[in-house]
């Protein structure tokens, strides 16, 4: 018995020294799914690669232009210099960008983005002059921002004209000194900026004499002092309201919102 016993038991360990066979057919068909999935997965990127960069199915065929107002399209794709032909998934469009904002400072932003399969969008938002400031027979135009981004031969209708009165040999030298010329045009931008848009399309220009002392020059010899850009909201609704309990006034106060003033008929 005690023979009979000791075989059984070594028949057992024999047994219990590998996998069931069940259980080894189920590891060797798995490896086969990771062997035939890593191949495939191999020729798909291969396949991915080749569409993208090889192919001449997704390469630029098409430049579209949207958001223009004063430049033209086919200025916008000058500028842009796209790399007609190339794969789209190759396109800088970080570079086209900056082309474009480099060439035509007319331009604020720019959105620059694939069109699939075979096109590049350009959808462009351009500066819009609030100021103009005279050069010789041309007028330079002036953004929000008190950028200087475009020169033109004739005045853009309803912006008005920066007058720069100063003169260092007066009062007014003080402020030319402490402030300097650039910042005062800011300060005009900022005015220009604020002026209410039911007097906005009125005004003629904007005379800057110091920092505190700019005003402007409505249609029909109608003045407003407005002081200096501080407080522009506030100034920019009482002149609104000023002017529509006083519609028959010719020269209007607001460098001081609180006290208001209108003379003049």
């Amino acid at each position: 018995m005690a023979g009979s016993t000791t075989a059984e038991r070594g028949e057992r360990q024999q047994e219990s020294s590998g996998p069931p066979p069940a259980r080894r057919r189920l590891r060797l068909r798995r490896l086969r799914t990771i062997i035939i999935l890593a191949v495939a997965l191999v020729f798909l990127s291969a396949g991915t690669v080749w569409l993208l960069y090889g192919s001449q199915w997704l390469r630029v065929e098409s430049v579209a232009v949207s958001g223009t107002r004063v430049l033209t399209p086919d200025q916008v794709r000058e500028a842009a210099d796209v790399p007609v032909g190339s794969p789209l998934i190759s396109v800088d469009t970080d570079a086209i960008e900056a082309r474009l904002l480099r060439k035509l400072p007319r331009i604020d932003s720019v959105d620059v983005a694939r069109s699939w399969p075979d096109g590049i969008g350009l959808k462009v938002t351009e500066r819009t002059p609030v100021l103009l400031v005279q050069k010789g027979g041309n007028f330079v135009e002036v953004d929000d921002e008190g950028v200087r981004f475009a020169t033109v031969s004739e005045a853009p209708n309803g912006v008005p004209a920066l007058e720069l009165t100063l003169s260092p040999s007066d009062s007014r030298a003080a402020s030319l000194r402490r402030f300097g010329e650039a910042r005062l045009v800011r300060e005009a931008v900022r005015v220009a900026r604020d002026i209410p848009a039911a007097v906005a399309h009125a005004t003629r220009s904007v005379k800057v004499r110091s920092y505190d002392d700019i005003s402007l020059e409505l249609e029909g010899g109608r003045t407003v002092a407005w002081g200096s850009s501080e407080k522009g909201a506030a100034k920019a609704r009482t002149l609104a309201a000023l002017m529509k309990a006083t519609p028959d006034a010719r020269h209007f106060d607001v460098s001081v919102p609180t006290a208001p003033a209108s003379a003049g008929s």
